[in-house]
């Protein structure tokens, strides 16, 4: 059975799902699990596509990106996959782990996406200390600050602050500075 397994960081990115569950399912996946959320936080979903895999089963992910953030992440999740006879293909990089040949070239890939997300990391901040020191750089525009009356008044109506998080977009955490502040 092919499994699909489709992420996107924000929920900003609906194109991003969009896409990856539409070629998912061209591929003939035949369940679908998806997410969005950072690959740095916990990824229920693909927990979920790891314990219904069985062996025999194939994971299948659009880009390595979508399913690991390092390169450490990629082997434990490769080693998970493994222990119970499940196999890995990435689509746009035409991997499968079925042979020595693929699970080689998923760890030289998977090194060279490591590398480009630390060079790129690397870069993104350089340029915010010279943007700094040109004092060009703002950050970010403060989204919940702005919102406050709207998130004062919703709490004050009964509405929960995870629900009012939701339905302004913005984190709990924000909610809170937000009443407190």
């Amino acid at each position: 059975m092919l499994i699909g397994y489709a992420r996107t960081s924000t929920l900003e990115q609906k194109a991003g799902i969009e896409a990856q569950r539409e070629s998912l399912k061209a591929l003939g996946c035949e369940r679908l699990y998806e997410e969005q959320v950072s690959s740095v936080a916990t990824r229920e979903a693909l927990k979920a596509a790891m314990e219904y895999a069985r062996q025999g089963d194939t994971l299948v992910v659009t880009k390595l990106d979508r399913l690991a953030r390092s390169v450490r992440n990629l082997g434990e999740i490769v080693e998970q996959l493994e222990a119970t006879g499940v196999e890995l293909r990435i689509v746009d990089l035409g991997l499968d782990t079925s042979n020595a040949t693929g699970k080689l070239m998923l760890n030289v890939l998977g090194s060279v996406a490591q590398f480009e997300r630390e060079m790129m990391l690397e870069r993104q901040r350089e340029g915010i200390v010279k943007a700094k020191r040109e004092g060009k750089y703002k950050g970010r525009k403060p989204t919940a600050r702005q919102q406050t009356p709207e998130i004062r008044q919703m709490v004050a109506e009964g509405v929960s602050k995870r629900d009012v998080a939701k339905a302004l977009g913005v984190s709990e955490r924000s909610i809170y500075r937000a009443l407190k502040g």
